[in-house]
């Protein structure tokens, strides 16, 4: 038997016990209410890409969202996150491209997560026709003969009635015009009543903007300014300082087109070498609601080839964006006469409806006369007709490009700008599916089953952070991750 003195003493440690236990109580409760908290989600079905809206307690911007990730492996537990943004007094986030239905949390900074809200049903994004990348109508403002002026002031000496009289002498139906430079106009030489003037003689004008995407909303602001001072078109000469910039691109088109509207003629004047910039956003300047006019500057005596060699390198390369190509020659440097025919007998031959020449002001009268001639038939000669030649372990913005289009077929890739295995696979799938060899690389014939579909559209200013992208420090998907290669070289170093 046990002494009632033992019997009392007996509990003590066991009140010391309980007694930490209590004390811990405030820190549990604490930490319980740091956790966030997602009491809504709206809508509850979505696509890719689509922005849902998020209300609870504890959220922040900034916050990382976590999805299901779309896997054909039942009972998968991989994830994909997206950034939670405020807008207002609201918090939203959009879905990520390989989510998959199923609960989304939220974590906090130091780690607190949500519980899971949801389920979501994650559509998948079906595949559709391609429309026709080129506004339809009688033609553009890019067919025939079309001149580039670079200074006003420097070009017939500014007379605009001299200036009309060339281009109808020589046969030159468009002028495009230096407009603005960055967020600025050009020496306030794109006025309404100087276009008013040319466009009274039969003249159709343009406007261009060099950009640079260091203020990708003022520069689309300068597209409406282009728009209002009566331009038939607007051309984007964007180049090295746009390079790795998908972000700032997909904010410029994004503004431009709120700017001028998707009816609005723009046109893209990139470097010709695809293959050279493999960091430059081409699939954002040429996708879906960008660009439907390719001028690449094809300024072959400058880079140091011969016309042929332009074409086919040029072509091969761009003729996969499915915009409509009109080269711009160049008349600078003193090219040769036969030079220059040539480079109007070979838009001929590879189906370009006009040509455009850099520039008025470097122009003599023997280049004059060589544009405004009348072209001999060229005999015995085929466009070359080769297609990019992609396979495992190339980078680039025609890798993006391919994955814009392998999602859009339903195939699960990461758009990453880099053909690494799951790009491999997804080829492969379809390839087979088709009908074709499986071989995992782009040739003509899987090009062109491929651009069947119309590519799934990546927000570059709102997606989520997986590893394969480039962050920007913000948190966000700046870029892909081959926007990080250095171009091969500047195959154009002095056109300026």
């Amino acid at each position: 038997m046990v002494s009632n003195a033992k019997r009392l003493a007996a509990p003590a440690p066991l009140v010391g016990v309980l007694c930490a236990l209590l004390a811990l109580v405030p820190s549990a409760a604490a930490a319980q209410g740091s956790r966030p908290v997602i009491r809504k989600v709206t809508p509850l079905q979505a696509l890719p890409g689509d922005v849902l809206r998020l209300t609870g307690r504890g959220l922040k911007a900034n916050m990382v969202v976590s999805f299901p990730r779309r896997s054909r492996a039942r009972g998968s537990r991989a994830r994909v996150t997206a950034v939670l943004r405020r807008r207002g007094t609201r918090f939203q986030v959009t879905v990520p491209q390989l989510a998959g239905s199923g609960k989304i949390t939220v974590a906090a900074a130091g780690g607190a997560r949500s519980r899971g809200a949801g389920p979501l049903r994650i559509l998948r994004p079906a595949p559709t026709a391609r429309p026709d990348p080129t506004p339809s109508g009688d033609g553009s403002a890019f067919d025939g003969n079309v001149m580039w002026l670079w200074e006003i002031p420097n070009s017939e000496r500014g007379d605009v009635n001299a200036i009309a009289a060339r281009a109808k002498r020589t046969g030159v139906g468009t002028i495009i015009i230096k407009a603005t430079d960055a967020g600025v106009p050009f020496q306030g030489q794109f006025t309404s009543s100087f276009v008013a003037a040319l466009k009274a003689q039969g003249l159709r004008v343009c406007g261009y903007s060099y950009v640079y995407g260091n203020v990708p909303s003022a520069e689309a602001a300068m597209g409406g300014y282009v728009a209002r001072q009566g331009a038939d078109c607007l051309v984007i000469d964007a180049e090295g300082q746009y390079e790795g910039k998908y972000a700032a691109a997909t904010t410029y088109i994004r503004e431009l087109r709120q700017q001028i509207g998707d009816g609005f003629p723009v046109a893209l004047a990139p470097f010709p070498y695809v293959d050279f910039h493999a960091a430059f956003p081409y699939s954002v300047f040429l996708g879906p609601g960008g660009a439907a006019y390719n001028l690449p500057q094809m300024y072959w005596r400058d880079i140091g080839t011969s016309v042929d060699e332009v074409y086919r390198h040029t072509f091969q390369w761009s003729r996969i964006y499915e915009r409509a190509i009109f080269p711009i020659g160049q008349l600078y440097q003193d090219p040769p006469t036969d030079q220059i025919v040539r480079f109007r007998q070979l838009a001929r031959a590879y189906g370009a409806r006009g040509v455009s020449w850099w520039v008025w002001q470097h122009a003599n009268e023997r280049e004059w006369a060589a544009v405004g001639s009348a072209l001999p038939d060229l005999t015995g000669f085929a466009a070359a007709s080769e297609w990019p030649a992609l396979r495992r372990g190339s980078k680039g913005d025609p890798v993006v490009w391919l994955q814009m289009h392998l999602l859009a077929a339903g195939q699960s890739v990461t758009v990453n700008g880099s053909f690494d295995a799951a790009t491999d696979t997804a080829l492969r799938a379809v390839q087979s599916g088709a009908g074709l060899p499986a071989s995992g690389a782009t040739d003509a014939a899987t090009w062109q089953r491929v651009l069947e579909a119309k590519p799934t559209v990546v927000d570059w200013t709102a997606q989520g952070r997986p590893a394969a992208y480039a962050a920007d420090g913000r948190g966000k998907a700046s870029a892909p991750s081959s926007a990080l290669v250095a171009p091969r070289r500047n195959e154009i170093p002095s056109a300026g």
